[in-house]
């Protein structure tokens, strides 16, 4: 566990005014205690040096499924444990465990289960509140979820739901659903996010579901309408929608391979850093090299190949998955979509916590915030994870 006290020195501190060298982060329990000239040691004080690495806000992760061969709809205390270490190697200090579409009881499996482990989880990156991803979704747009779950909202199951726990933070679903709208107004008024996924929406839809607080796109690219032709005339889809509404938020899996180079140029372009959130949308194989897996649930789940760094169905017609970590999201905007440094962490830190509601505590690096740090180098190789104030990761390399 450490000393309560630590500070930070020799570092590249990225802050919200930019990169401050020369000053010490001082951690006081579960909070940054002061950021300054000052030296703040003594011989209470945990003292870490960065060696000229970059001390960065830990990462921010909107939107994961598994991590380290486990899978949040394994619905066990065990594998919402394993998914959060694997993801705190890779930077992230935080992060939503993400549901599949499946059975109700399944569902409530899984609400019991993240109580249990969010008080068990001292070793992993910390839970910010369940997200849903369905399963109220347009059927061909369903990308690698089970069809046979798919289904329209229902106000006696999702009042029920949203009874049963406190833990859920987020709800992703398609707007143009009948029954979607109400759906949407009931979510919002129980004080939770709204997202559209999973969406054949045309703009006009999108729209009226913005209004009612569909405000976050989930995996915005990624199964969600375009450009479509009714009677000659071109109808603008989802994707068209998000770029014009300048107030709605987008994730990117910024693998490069859910979404390509050209592409992250583009929403970058568009949206800028501060609508952006990266998210691994990462299934059980990220932090792993097998070469096949499951997606959802171990026993019951789909076959996919892990290949390309993605994975994919087995007869390779769709993606079923993303195998990424926080760090290659990084490394991939910055590379591929040629973000500068600062904007790719804002995508993976503030803009995420804003999004959540959490900027207030996490998301920068200022006085009062959670001791949520990374360290990493040149390659965003990760070499040091805080989580409010306790050190959960270090690479062997590290001393």
């Amino acid at each position: 566990m450490g000393l309560t006290k630590k500070i930070i020195v020799n570092g590249r501190i990225i802050t919200p005014a930019g990169i401050v060298e020369g000053h010490t982060l001082y951690i006081e329990g579960k909070r940054i205690a002061a950021l300054g000239t000052a030296d703040y040691g003594d011989d209470k004080v945990e003292r870490i040096d960065a060696k000229g690495m970059y001390v960065s806000p830990g990462f921010i992760d909107l939107h994961v499924h598994g991590g380290g061969g486990a899978d949040f709809m394994d619905g066990t205390v065990e594998a919402f444990l394993r998914v959060a270490e694997t993801h705190v190697r890779f930077g992230t200090t935080a992060l939503s465990p993400t549901t599949l579409t499946s059975e109700l009881v399944d569902l409530y499996r899984i609400l019991d289960a993240y109580r249990e482990a969010d008080i068990q989880n001292t070793k992993g990156a910390q839970f910010i509140g369940v997200h849903l991803e369905g399963p109220y979704f347009a059927l061909e747009q369903r990308g690698a979820q089970d069809p046979a779950y798919i289904r329209h909202p229902d106000p006696e199951e999702y009042t029920k739901v949203l009874a049963y726990s406190d833990d859920i933070a987020r709800w992703s679903a398609a707007p143009e659903l009948p029954g979607a709208l109400e759906f949407g107004r009931y979510v919002k008024s129980c004080g939770k996010m709204l997202a559209l996924a999973h969406t054949d929406a045309t703009y006009d839809e999108v729209l009226a579901g913005f209004q009612v607080g569909y405000n976050l796109a989930t995996h915005f690219y990624s199964a969600m309408s375009t450009v479509t032709r009714k009677n000659a005339l071109r109808i603008a889809g989802a994707i068209e929608a998000c770029y014009l509404i300048d107030e709605m938020d987008v994730e990117i899996i910024a693998d490069g391979v859910h979404v390509p180079a050209p592409l992250l140029k583009l929403i970058y372009k568009i949206k800028g850093p501060d609508r952006i959130a990266l998210v691994t949308d990462a299934m059980r194989a990220a932090g792993t090299d097998v070469r096949e897996s499951v997606l959802g649930n171990k026993n019951r789940g789909l076959r996919v190949l892990v290949e390309d760094g993605v994975a994919k169905l087995p007869d390779r017609t769709a993606f079923a998955g993303s195998v990424a970590t926080a760090d290659r999201l990084l490394r991939t905007m910055m590379q591929e979509g040629e973000v500068p440094l600062l904007e790719a962490v804002k995508m993976m830190t503030a803009t995420p916590a804003r999004i959540a509601g959490l900027l207030d505590s996490k998301g920068t690096l200022e006085p009062g915030k959670d001791a949520d740090i990374v360290l990493f180098d040149e390659e965003i190789n990760v070499t040091l994870s805080i989580v409010n104030g306790d050190v959960r990761y270090m690479s062997k390399n590290f001393n």
